[in-house]
């Protein structure tokens, strides 16, 4: 591809890879997390070579998946300076900030929607960098990975680009390069300085104190243990049990899962340590569980699923044992994934999540800019009501606004 000017008027170059193969591992997490150097946990597990491979080679993206790889890097020289998981999508599918209704209207005028880009981890409703940039080349880096991923649409007639799930940081500058911003929300989980879980039960009003007491009660007498597993402590049966938990939950909410079981072997063989897996285990099977990823100040609840079914178990796996473990560690917040008001009654408040847009038709680039703000004030009212519902006392309610 050609190049792009950065502010030197050094040319950077820019180019689009079907695989992850092609790029060194080292070069690619040197943009995507230079802060895991130091052997600590990457800030966004989800962004690194490994996790992005696991996908590929498990065959979770590429052929048949409408998720098409065409990873972008940027280069000064021999140098990589930066990166960005670009994907070309035949659908809308897997992306947790829809636009189904955005496809609907372009076609129904006459335009094709599909194929359109992606800049995103598949799958994961999770905030993180999305322009990965090596340190000391965050302004010409990001422009360049901008332009060319808007270059590449334009060449080839493509309807949209989109930027999901990006960083508040990436929003003002993907904005000055003329892109378009959509605000979204979540459930998340923050930790106040707890310093155990009574603590942040009693931060809590007590109606609500006493209930998620009773729900822990309820799930911990569903006739077994609940275990914690990471590093080496997993074992390929625990992936096996897990895998078929995944498989019942993606039957049920997705039609068919996203993920291969490939997926789950590749990620017991290069990120066991990066991972938390909850299990609810009963007459020595696990009967239900959840998957955690551990980023650097965050745990990334993921999925979740189950064999049996018994009160409240869910609630347990899946939040309360986050939040337990985000204690224990000292992590900043828990990121539970996408939708569920149901969270807000055990603690996770709404917080925006953001994305930006570039629109090839001028017209329906105008429509849409329109649409995102009137749909920007409402998720910011939405979010005003739902923090007043919070599960906290007053007072801290208060220090929560």
């Amino acid at each position: 591809m050609d190049g792009t000017e950065s502010d030197n008027d050094t040319v950077v170059e820019i180019r689009a890879h079907d695989s992850l193969a092609g790029i060194p591992a080292q070069d690619w997490d040197a943009c995507a997390c230079p802060e895991a150097a130091d052997g600590h946990p990457p800030a966004d597990p989800f962004t690194t070579h490994r996790f992005l491979s696991a996908l590929e080679t498990s065959g979770s993206v590429g052929r048949g998946t409408g998720w098409q790889p065409r990873y972008l890097t940027a280069h000064l020289g021999t140098e990589m300076i930066a990166a960005a998981p670009l994907y070309a999508k035949s659908h809308s599918q897997g992306e947790y900030i829809f636009d189904f209704n955005w496809a609907h209207a372009y076609e129904n005028a006459g335009g094709r929607y599909y194929p359109k880009l992606q800049i995103a981890v598949p799958f994961t409703p999770a905030t993180g960098r999305r322009f990965l940039v090596k340190p000391g080349y965050e302004a010409t880096g990001q422009a360049a990975l901008v332009q060319g991923a808007v270059q590449i649409a334009d060449d080839n007639g493509l309807s949209s680009l989109h930027i999901t799930f990006c960083r508040e940081d990436e929003v003002a500058s993907g904005e000055a390069m003329g892109l378009m911003h959509r605000v979204s929300q979540q459930f998340h989980w923050l930790n106040d300085g707890y310093a155990s879980f009574d603590d942040f039960l009693a931060s809590l009003s007590s109606r609500k104190r006493k209930n998620i007491r009773k729900e822990r009660a309820q799930a911990q007498g569903f006739g077994g243990e609940i275990v914690s597993l990471t590093g080496d402590a997993l074992r390929d049966e625990h992936w096996d049990h897990f895998w078929r938990f995944y498989q019942d939950t993606g039957s049920r909410k997705w039609g068919s899962p996203y993920l291969t079981r490939d997926f789950f072997r590749q990620v017991q063989e290069t990120m066991r340590d990066d991972v938390l897996l909850v299990l609810a285990v009963r007459d020595g099977h696990p009967v239900a569980g959840a998957l955690n990823f551990i980023g650097r100040d965050t745990l990334y609840g993921r999925y979740w699923g189950c064999t049996e079914h018994h009160p409240c178990l869910h609630f347990e796996l899946c939040y309360y044992q986050a939040i337990d473990a985000a204690i224990a560690r000292g992590l900043d917040r828990v990121e539970a994934g996408a939708q569920g008001e149901h969270k807000l009654a055990r603690g996770y408040l709404p917080k925006q999540t953001h994305s930006l847009h570039w629109m090839r038709d001028p017209g329906f680039s105008r429509a849409i800019r329109q649409y995102l703000k009137a749909e920007a004030e409402a998720v910011e009212e939405e979010i005003e009501v739902l923090t007043a519902y919070g599960p906290f006392r007053r007072d801290r309610q208060e220090e929560q606004e």
